[in-house]
């Protein structure tokens, strides 16, 4: 890193569509390296089509003085619903803003992580000639990022699996960015009197893993404290339940609708077990922690890319996967019994493990200094 570089003040666009803590963790980087660089986020204000779900990025950056412009753009959707065809009829105007907000924004170079918001960010930034770098976080590829692949100059990977989708010669593997405060966190010695279970179904939470929970919600709170990560949608059902249970049980159990990531490292430190979706960041932050887990991977995700996710979570010896095809509130229950009796030999098994995304914020703002 050349000294002219960092006493320069640059402006530098990232951009994505569900970024989250990965993204949190290259902008700590940044402003580490370079406290006078402009950092400008383009992405979606809601998460979720149609409902005023807020994204982690519009309600994070703001507090870090990162300048967030919400992108008037459509998203592909798994489902059709009535918001289908209004998201699809959204997506030309997408390029249209994305050309306005980057003459506004200047850039010298773009970042994306891929998902729906980033990819008219990523064509109109091209067309400008502003150097494109693109982040692929799971263990295939994503929409966004397979269709931006042409307009980037250079590809970073999370995992060397997801070469065989990318042209080879402008991949590099630089791991998937963890936030330095969960790359800080040490195995546990000893597991918690009673074992602390914290679930959650990623940054929306899961309807389906809150199901299974539900359904044996008073055995769980018998026996462990519950750290529930619920989402939005789920939290007034869950929120009433806790009021109905018996004062012990309410002491036990803990219901968020969401869980602000500065907060994420403390929690996924206190946590004995994990049970959840195995989306790339859930993977790659208990593979840092050395957190023993329940992956139960979201059946209908592109390219099956969970179910491969939570198979890395698996080899590296923090994980127990479990089809949701099947899967009952009993047999969860069960799974999370054997994993307390197994805890011990399972953090003794990974505490010497070192894992690859450890340092990856690094490696990966240093390839966006090379466009400098």
């Amino acid at each position: 890193m050349k000294k002219t570089k960092t006493e320069r003040c640059y402006s530098i666009v990232l951009t994505g569509g569900h970024a989250g803590t990965t993204a949190l963790a290259v902008v700590k980087e940044i402003k580490r390296r370079h406290p006078s660089w402009k950092i400008c986020w383009i992405g979606a204000r809601t998460a979720i089509e149609g409902k005023s779900v807020p994204t982690i990025e519009s309600r994070l950056f703001p507090e870090m003085g990162i300048d967030f412009k919400p992108i008037f753009t459509g998203r592909l959707q798994r489902k059709f619903t009535f918001w289908t065809i209004p998201s699809l009829l959204k997506i030309p105007f997408g390029f249209v803003h994305a050309f306005i907000l980057l003459l506004t924004a200047r850039p010298k170079v773009i970042l994306s992580f891929g998902g729906f918001a980033a990819f008219p960010v990523v064509v109109t930034g091209a067309l400008l000639g502003i150097p494109v770098v693109i982040h692929e976080q799971t263990m295939t590829v994503g929409r966004a990022n397979k269709f931006s692949a042409p307009f980037a100059q250079k590809i970073a990977l999370a995992r060397e699996e997801s070469l065989e989708f990318f042209p080879k010669e402008k991949c590099v593997v630089v791991g998937n960015p963890v936030l330095p405060e969960i790359e800080k966190i040490l195995a546990k010695s000893e597991i918690s009197d009673p074992p602390q279970i914290l679930v959650t179904g990623g940054s929306r939470g899961s309807t389906t893993v809150n199901a299974l929970v539900g359904e044996v919600l008073e055995e769980l709170l018998s026996k462990y404290q519950l750290i529930h990560h619920t989402g939005e949608i789920d939290f007034p059902k869950f929120e009433k339940k806790k009021s109905e249970l018996k004062s012990e049980s309410q002491e036990r159990y803990e219901v968020y609708s969401h869980i602000p990531a500065k907060d994420m490292p403390k929690i996924l430190a206190r946590a004995d077990i994990l049970v959840g979706r195995a989306g790339a960041n859930t993977v790659s932050e208990i593979v840092a922690a050395k957190k023993p887990s329940i992956l139960i991977p979201l059946p209908f995700s592109y390219l099956n890319e969970q179910a491969k996710n939570a198979d890395f979570a698996r080899k590296f010896g923090v994980a127990k996967v479990l089809p949701q095809e099947s899967l009952t509130g009993q047999e969860l229950l069960k799974e999370i019994n054997g994993t307390v009796d197994g805890w011990q030999a399972i953090v003794s098994r990974v505490r010497d493990r070192r894992s690859p995304d450890i340092g990856a914020s690094g490696r990966l703002v240093s390839l966006i200094e090379e466009y400098l």
